[in-house]
C-alpha cells in the first residue's frame, strides 16, 4: 500500500508559478514510477508528466518546455515544478504512484491559474 498527498496548489496569475508536492508513504517510494495528472474543469484526467523509478521523465505536449517533474527518494516525495502557468492550467491535480501491478492515487490539489 502506498498513500499519497498532493500539497502546493492555490490561485496564481497567469505566467506565475507554482511547485506541488506530493509526499509518499507505506511503501518503497523508490521502486515506483510517479505521475502527475491533471483533471481540468468539465474534461476527463490525463497525464501531464511521469518520471520512473530510474529517473527518466516525460511530458505532455502542452507543459513541455514549462513543467518539471523531479523526485526525491530520500524524501520520498515527488514534484512538480510549474513555471509561465497559463489558464488552461488549471484544474485539480492528482498524484499517481504505479508499480507492475497496481497504482495509487493522492486526493488532489486545487490549481486556479487567472488571466
Amino acid at each position: 500500500q502506498v498513500q499519497l498527498v498532493e500539497s502546493g496548489g492555490g490561485l496564481v496569475q497567469a505566467g506565475g508559478s507554482l511547485r506541488l508536492s506530493c509526499a509518499a508513504s507505506g511503501s518503497i517510494f523508490s521502486a515506483h514510477d510517479m505521475d502527475w495528472y491533471l483533471q481540468a474543469p468539465g474534461k476527463q484526467r490525463e497525464m501531464v508528466a511521469t518520471i520512473t523509478s530510474g529517473g527518466s521523465t516525460n511530458y505532455a505536449d502542452s507543459v513541455k518546455g514549462r513543467f518539471t517533474i523531479s523526485r526525491d527518494n530520500a524524501k520520498n516525495t515527488v514534484y512538480l515544478q510549474m513555471n509561465s502557468l497559463k489558464p488552461e492550467d488549471t484544474g485539480v491535480y492528482y498524484c499517481r504512484a504505479r508499480n507492475r501491478w497496481t497504482d495509487y492515487w493522492g486526493q488532489g490539489t486545487h490549481v486556479t491559474v487567472s488571466s
